[in-house]
């Protein structure tokens, strides 16, 4: 599925008559990889720094705000849902950042090994999102 959306940004490039510069055909997923990991670290520091300010500006404490979701009896699906939805970027974060550690080693450099770390982090990201947003 991904391979097919990179296929047709590339080709949406190319009929659109943009320069090469600002359109790239042919994305590969250590790219797209790195700009997630970037669109995330900004989404994860967004949400935390809104978190903090939350905590510190609003009135009342974290438990009264617990109790105003639990008051609108939103089903367990859509709860799920938004759970996940708050966790994904920061697990992808997390395991895309032990990958580029593991750059920094010097360990996992070659083509072939960019990819399949890149699948067991997008699998370890999925996997742990859903645990985490089933607790």
């Amino acid at each position: 599925m991904a391979a097919l959306l990179l296929r047709n940004v590339g080709r949406h490039c190319l009929r659109a008559h943009l320069g090469p510069q600002l359109c790239i055909r042919n994305w590969s997923l250590p790219m797209a990889m790195s700009i997630c990991h970037r669109g995330t670290g900004i989404a994860v520091s967004t949400g935390v720094s809104l978190f903090g300010l939350s905590a510190l500006l609003l009135p009342g404490n974290f438990e009264s705000y617990l109790e105003l979701v639990k008051s609108l009896g939103l089903g367990p699906a859509l709860i799920h849902t938004a759970k996940f939805a708050l966790v994904f970027p920061l697990m992808y974060h997390t395991w895309n950042g032990i990958r580029h550690l593991m750059w920094d080693l010097g360990k996992g450099l070659k083509i072939p090994q960019l990819y399949q770390s890149g699948v067991v982090v997008l699998v370890l990201t999925v996997l742990s999102s859903v645990g985490l947003a089933a607790m």
